[in-house]
C-alpha cells in the first residue's frame, strides 16, 4: 500500500481567480507523481492498481481556455475559477452544488521510449491529475482540478500483457482505448471488451456481440486531448476480470 501526494492539473499555480493563464509556467502544466518502482515488475506483465482512498484538497480551480475543449473556438478570454470543496459538494456559485466524486485523471507507467508504452522493468507506476468531480467529455478542458493523496495497493500479474488499460467497479467492468479519431477510440474499447467476452463466457462472436449489444454501454471519457479516450462497460458478471 501506498500514498501519492499530488498536486492539481496547473501544477498549484493558480491561487487567485483574476491569475492570468498566459503568465502560467506551462511546463508545469499536468503533472503525475512518481514514478514509484515496482519490484519483479517486467515488460510483459500486468500491473493492477486497487484505489483505496481518495482525499482532496479544500479547494479546486476550472478554467476556460480559447482554442481548447468543445468549446474553445467560442471562448474569446481566457478565464480562471476557483471551486471551493467542503460540506461533500463543489460550491460551483451561490446558487449551484455539485456533489463530490472525486476520481483520478492519469494513472500510467513509464514508455519504453517515445510515446505510450509499458516495456520498462519495474514499471514506474505514476499518478496525478486529481478531479474533484468531472463530467464524461470534460468538454470545457478542465474539470474541478484539485490536489490531494491518492492511497492504493499494486500488484503485479506475472506473463500477462494487454493492450489497452481496463478498469472495475463495484458493478461494472470497463475496457479504454485512446485514439486520434474518437470512431476508432470507440471502436477499440468495444472490441477489447468483445474479445474479453467471448473468451470468458465462452460465446461464439455474434453472441457475445449480441450480449454487448443489449448489456454493454459505449461511453466517453475525454475529448479535450490530442488523444481522446473511450470505455466500454459491461455488468461485472457477465465480464469477469481478467
Amino acid at each position: 500500500m501506498v500514498t501519492f501526494e499530488t498536486v492539481d492539473a496547473f501544477g498549484g499555480q493558480v491561487r487567485e481567480p483574476d491569475q492570468p493563464l498566459a503568465a502560467l509556467d506551462w511546463s508545469r502544466v499536468n503533472p503525475a507523481t512518481g514514478p514509484l518502482y515496482i519490484e519483479e515488475a517486467e515488460p510483459g506483465d500486468m500491473l493492477t492498481v486497487e484505489i483505496l482512498n481518495i482525499d482532496i484538497a479544500l479547494q479546486g480551480v476550472m478554467a476556460a481556455i480559447p482554442g481548447a475543449g468543445l468549446f474553445g473556438d467560442r471562448v474569446s478570454v481566457a478565464e480562471v475559477k476557483l471551486v471551493p470543496l467542503r460540506d461533500g459538494f463543489a460550491h460551483f456559485s451561490e446558487h449551484f452544488h455539485v456533489p463530490l466524486k472525486p476520481m483520478i485523471g492519469v494513472i500510467g507507467v513509464a514508455p519504453a521510449g517515445e510515446g505510450e508504452g509499458c516495456g520498462v522493468p519495474g514499471a514506474l507506476l505514476t499518478i496525478g491529475d486529481l478531479h474533484a468531480v468531472m463530467g464524461d467529455g470534460e468538454v470545457m478542458v478542465t474539470g474541478v482540478e484539485c490536489s490531494g493523496e491518492v492511497t492504493v495497493r499494486v500488484d503485479v500479474v506475472k506473463g500477462v500483457s494487454i493492450a489497452n488499460p481496463r478498469h472495475a467497479d463495484a458493478e461494472r467492468f470497463y475496457t479504454i482505448a485512446s485514439h486520434e479519431d474518437l470512431d476508432v477510440a470507440v471502436r477499440m474499447a468495444a472490441n477489447d471488451m468483445l474479445d474479453i467476452v467471448m473468451d470468458k463466457l465462452k460465446l461464439s462472436l455474434n453472441e457475445a456481440g449480441m450480449l454487448l449489444s443489449v448489456l454493454g454501454h459505449a461511453e466517453i471519457c475525454q475529448v479535450v486531448d490530442p488523444k481522446v479516450t473511450a470505455r466500454f462497460s459491461m455488468p461485472k458478471h457477465f465480464s469477469p476480470r481478467s
